[in-house]
């Protein structure tokens, strides 16, 4: 689509948070690697004989002047047992409890990961109010705005759309967030909205995007914060209720291809969406059927 004059002079304004340049991110990666060798108190040279990498090459990468490949970078961090992904995040260095933790975590079974879970939810997370705000989760094409609006009017509470909160963040319309500015500029947005919402007064249903569950800080937010029911249906009646809505982002898709994707987005999220405090599935059924099982999901309800 095309940029108009006011979303261009936005871009300037609005989306204040800039990554850093190849030089500041080649600089940032060679002191992440020089920390990691002397945290386990290898020489330059001890590096080169274990990766397999000249010296030459690695006093490169460590003065910011190296551009590594991906197989490369493999191959170093295997040499300082360090996962690829701290090395390559352009996240400050975490605090070495959480990596303690994350170690200890990660020798836990799936049951015992959801015990260690639901105690630091117990301990540390702030739950209050939660009763008293809904939110509806999902793939596109569920039905969150359609049966979001109906439950804020039976409740008689106020309907939020988290898309509609976005845009007011950012000044302009979700697809020229993306057109501008790309998806992580948009998950930022995201997270700015939900903190506003979280300021407005309880009594509230929130439908928010799909893709929300994929940003780990907002939706463990949203957790915290909503009482939240995963609004699920089949993949096919996914994929039919976004045509109907005319969706732009599947616009000009094969139908098979297209569908194969909704398919695999699903499969992925599912364990995400999971995570709801309740589910409903309205595949097949009326907005009047589903909204009755809604209103029985709600807390305080038998």
């Amino acid at each position: 689509m095309a940029r108009s004059s006011k979303a261009v002079d936005l871009s300037s304004e609005r989306e204040t948070v800039r990554a850093p340049s190849s030089a500041e991110y080649l600089k940032m990666l060679g002191q992440k690697v020089r920390d990691a060798r002397a945290r386990h108190g290898m020489t330059r040279r001890m590096l080169a004989h274990d990766s397999g990498i000249s010296e030459r090459y690695l006093a490169q990468l460590e003065t910011g002047r190296g551009n590594f490949s991906i197989v490369l970078l493999r191959r170093l961090a295997r040499a300082i047992d360090v996962p690829v992904a701290e090395l390559v995040s352009d996240e400050p260095p975490l605090p070495v409890e959480y990596t303690l933790m994350s170690e200890r975590l990660r020798r836990l079974k799936p049951d015992e990961l959801s015990e260690a879970a639901a105690i630091l939810t117990e301990r540390f997370g702030d739950r209050s109010g939660r009763a008293e705000r809904i939110a509806l989760i999902g793939l596109r094409g569920a039905g969150k705005t359609t049966l979001g609006t109906a439950l804020a009017r039976y409740l008689g509470w106020r309907f939020v759309e988290m898309s509609r909160e976005i845009e007011a963040e950012a000044g302009v319309s979700v697809n020229e967030i993306f057109d501008l500015w790309g998806q992580a500029a948009y998950r930022r947005y995201e997270r700015r909205a939900l903190e506003r919402i979280l300021r407005m007064p309880p009594r509230m249903v929130l439908a928010t995007g799909g893709g929300l569950v994929s940003e780990p800080a907002t939706f463990e937010r949203l957790l915290d914060s909503f009482f939240t029911i995963w609004v699920r249906t089949t993949p096919r009646e996914h994929w039919d209720r976004v045509i109907r809505q005319g969706d732009l982002r599947v616009k000009g898709s094969g139908d098979t291809e297209a569908l194969s994707d909704m398919r695999r987005i699903l499969a992925q999220r599912e364990a995400l969406y999971g995570k709801a405090d309740a589910r409903l599935q309205t595949s097949g059924k009326t907005e009047k059927q589903s909204l009755r099982e809604l209103i029985r999901l709600l807390p305080g309800n038998p």
